[in-house]
């Protein structure tokens, strides 16, 4: 794994520590640590990885090419995508027992401008269906997939495909159908007044949380037909900041309602809803799956 990343551009690797619960174990963190340095440490790494019940988390550091996480794909979509990847990893059976999988796609011509590649990464994990809200960091091939909601019965993580060095284009992209039209800005909507806490009577001015099932049921489905929690933590944390709440009192409440965070940790919770505000500060309005309170 460390090899085909380097193979298509990352100078360098994060590596996080992760409880079961997906915390991260603070003091465990490495920052901007080169190939070498990993593959000198990571028969350690796996060894006590394995022994804790803790995931090994490495996030690829890049400048170009642009590399792109496709997360949370099914065997349909991995085999569609396969050719124009240079990994594919497998991270468990998935719901229905065909596979979970990971696509990482190499794109040489992307555009150079930041927030422009932002915007295309977008537009690829749309047409892909993939986790729109993935990091861009994953757990290492080789480890066990150490998840609660996997227990006792961990999968391993393994490659399933290895391109080493392969890059793709844009054109090859929409050729095969993984381009989304591009997203159409939408005009802002009038700022509302902040709501820094959570529920209150209706007599103080104060808005009652959005309703956390409405977004369940608005995310769209997983490859087991499931609605997508991830979808609905950030939708959940995108209206909490249309609405004016802040980010760490929605982050309280996502603990409290959402499975998934509940599963993977404050951690989790945190960068779902930092991701969430961030995205309403780039497009202050869409289409609402819940609606405002009375």
């Amino acid at each position: 794994m460390l090899s085909a990343f380097a193979s298509v551009g990352a100078r360098a690797f994060n590596k996080t520590i992760l409880d079961i619960t997906g915390a991260e174990v603070k003091g465990l963190y490495r920052g901007n640590r080169s190939v070498e340095d990993l593959r000198r440490t990571i028969a350690r790494d796996l060894h006590d990885a394995g022994r804790n019940r803790q995931s090994i988390v490495i996030r690829p550091l890049f400048t170009s090419p642009l590399l792109i996480q496709l997360d949370d794909l099914d065997r349909a979509t991995i085999e569609q995508i396969t050719p124009l990847a240079f990994m594919v990893i497998r991270t468990s059976a998935g719901k229905d027992g065909t596979g979970n999988y990971q696509a990482w796609v190499a794109v040489k011509d992307a555009p150079a401008d930041k927030e422009a590649a932002k915007a295309f990464v977008r537009r690829v994990k749309k047409a892909s269906a993939a986790d729109g809200e993935a990091s861009g960091s994953t757990r290492i091939a080789g480890s066990l997939n150490f998840k609660t909601a996997y227990a006792p019965n961990f999968p391993r993580i393994e490659i399933t495909h290895n391109n080493a060095g392969y890059m793709t284009t844009i054109a090859a992209l929409e050729q095969a159908g993984f381009v989304a039209s591009e997203e159409q800005p939408r005009p802002p909507r009038p700022a509302l007044s902040p709501c820094p806490v959570g529920r209150a009577s209706r007599h103080s001015g104060w808005r009652p949380w959005p309703k956390y099932e409405l977004c369940l049921n608005g995310a769209p489905k997983g490859t087991s037909g499931n609605p997508k929690r991830s979808s609905a933590d950030f939708l959940f944390g995108r209206i909490c900041a249309e609405w004016g709440f802040s980010e760490a009192a929605t982050v309280d409440h996502l603990m409290e309602v959402s499975t998934k965070a509940k599963e993977n940790g404050r951690a989790y919770a945190e960068l779902t809803v930092r991701r969430a505000f961030e995205s309403v500060e780039r497009n202050p309005y869409r289409e609402r799956s819940t609606p405002r309170p009375a």
